[in-house]
């Protein structure tokens, strides 16, 4: 079976245009350490829908990990967000686009 990434969907919570620009640094950074573990594929903020912050593309070796890395995420241990997490097959040239 292929490996799966994990899709990290970032909800805002009622407290989060309270965060503090020390929560932000945070945030930054713990996307600096995933970047530099070879953890992030990905990560960006949305734009136009209203109740959700952004998402990261989480390449770990199992669902736990990437739990692991979501429980962690500063906006989540803050309370300035909650998250819900989603395995994600990728469709590439490689495996032929899943067919």
């Amino acid at each position: 079976m292929e490996k799966l990434m994990y899709l990290m969907l970032i909800e805002k919570s009622k407290t989060y245009n309270k965060m503090t620009k020390k929560v932000v640094t945070d945030h930054v950074e713990n996307i600096r350490r995933l970047d530099d573990a070879g953890k992030l594929e990905i990560c960006g903020v949305f734009q136009g829908y209203p109740g959700m912050a952004g998402m990261y593309i989480l390449k770990t070796e199992s669902r736990e990990e990437a739990e692991e890395i979501c429980r962690a995420e500063p906006l989540v241990v803050g309370g300035y967000a909650t998250y819900k997490l989603v395995g994600l097959q990728v469709a590439n040239r490689e495996n032929n686009y899943l067919l």
